[in-house]
């Protein structure tokens, strides 16, 4: 019996343990991938931890920015043949006939499964995924850089989508970490003036470096005021797990603005005016990661030198203080694992 190494939470609030277990057969409609690298995204942690209403079922292995080789096909598995790269999103599988499958909306399936929370994912040197839900790495796109745009990528990409920006117009981004380096750089892509807001003055430096048209440290500056200063953001996206970010980023909007949230604090709620929510004309978005072809266009614009990838490299066996990393905020964007 083959064995590979997994890192596995074994109960919701206890540290990761690493360890050897069985590689897995792929079931009907199953590939098995030989993990390259996998990132370390927030989710996992609000996983591990168990933060959120409907909770895992440990022991489980999180990961859901894992890219990897095929090495096996199970029964009616077609789409990818061995030797394969593709990646493992956080979507795992939808159900496919929904009203929201057939619409577009695969993201919003009620049926679907989630790599790392419903099912087991790439923090292993093998996973399992469905054929139909993994999706292909183009050549000119690097393993490394293809872990992070599995999920920081496609969210922050799905975001501005559904934020209907427009070219000339403002976006603030809350938050420039994983996903926030990346939604900027997304925004000036839809042609969006893009202003950066964080605490550290390490991450706004980053934003600069990466097109930022102005940088606001929250911690010394009001954001609101600033942001309104300089005339207000037609588009805020919240990126930080904090309910006060979300309440920060609809005050800086102007009439007619958009927020968008995409992070999920562990405290989920946050409060709006709702006199200004109706005479401004604001709109609130929900938006959860993005589909299979969100991500073959964030893959596509990399490969064309749109997007740049800022991420540290990691092994697995420090996952725990990797963890840490993030929590204490020592992360300037993307950790990620290689195998």
């Amino acid at each position: 019996m083959r064995t590979m190494k997994a890192a596995v939470v074994p109960e919701l609030g206890a540290k990761l343990e690493i360890r050897e277990l069985p590689v897995p057969e792929p079931g009907p409609g199953q590939v098995l991938i030989r993990m390259q690298t996998s990132g370390l995204c927030h989710t996992d942690i609000h996983a591990a931890a168990g933060d959120w209403p409907v909770k895992p079922n440990p022991p489980f292995t999180p990961g859901h920015e894992g890219v990897g080789i095929v090495e096996e096909t199970g029964p009616d598995a077609s789409l990818h043949k061995v030797g394969d790269r593709v990646a493992i999103a956080w979507l795992g599988k939808a159900c496919g006939h929904c009203s929201y499958c057939v619409d577009g909306w695969e993201t919003l399936c009620e049926s679907q499964q989630n790599s790392g929370y419903s099912m087991d994912g790439a923090w292993a040197e093998y996973a399992l995924a469905f054929d139909s839900h993994v999706v292909t790495v183009p050549e000119a796109v690097s393993s490394f850089d293809a872990a992070p745009l599995t999920c920081a990528g496609v969210t922050t990409f799905k975001a501005l989508k559904v934020s209907r920006i427009e070219p000339g117009e403002t976006a603030a981004v809350f938050g420039v970490g994983g996903l926030g380096h990346l939604a900027l750089q997304y925004a000036r892509d839809f042609g969006g003036r893009v202003i950066a807001v964080d605490v550290e003055d390490s991450k706004l430096g980053l934003a600069r470096q990466l097109g930022a048209d102005h940088v606001i440290n929250a911690r010394t500056t009001d954001p609101v005021a600033a942001i309104r200063d300089l005339g207000g953001a037609d588009v805020a996206v919240a990126l930080a797990t904090s309910p006060r970010v979300f309440e920060q980023a609809f005050g800086s909007l102007r009439r007619g603005g958009r927020l968008v949230c995409v992070a999920l604090p562990a405290d989920d709620k946050m409060t709006v005016p709702i006199f200004d929510t109706v005479i401004g004309g604001k709109s609130i978005i929900g938006s959860i990661v993005g589909t299979r072809k969100d991500l073959t266009d964030v893959f596509a614009l990399h490969a064309a030198g749109r997007t740049k990838v800022i991420a540290q490299e990691r092994h697995l066996d420090d996952v725990n203080t990797c963890i840490e990393e993030v929590l204490a905020g020592q992360v300037p964007a993307r950790l990620v694992f290689t195998f």
